[in-house]
């Protein structure tokens, strides 16, 4: 069975950190993947474009329109998808 996961954190919060510790944060994410990979757990996974450079796309007379975005009632964005292989929920959650 498949799962996706989604990383989420809060961009200012990340932006404020020193470059040595957001590569960190980030070599830390790679390391995981690699245990899952090795694991067999591993299906994929993208980071995606920081929130200043997104847009949101809203179904307007039949045609998607672009508006600027994402807008969220939260401080925190969606960073980066996980896709997992697992036999059930139970292991997905117990992988994170």
């Amino acid at each position: 069975m498949r799962f996706v996961c989604l990383g989420c954190w809060d961009q200012s919060k990340f932006d404020a950190l020193p470059p040595d510790e957001k590569s960190t944060i980030m070599d830390r994410c790679f390391e995981y993947d690699d245990v899952l990979r090795r694991a067999g757990h591993f299906v994929g996974g993208a980071a995606l474009e920081a929130p200043n450079q997104a847009v949101t796309l809203h179904l307007r007379a039949g045609k998607p329109t672009p508006v600027d975005g994402p807008f969220a009632e939260t401080k925190e964005y969606i960073g980066g998808l996980l896709f997992l292989e697992a036999r059930d929920m139970a292991e997905a959650v117990a992988l994170i």
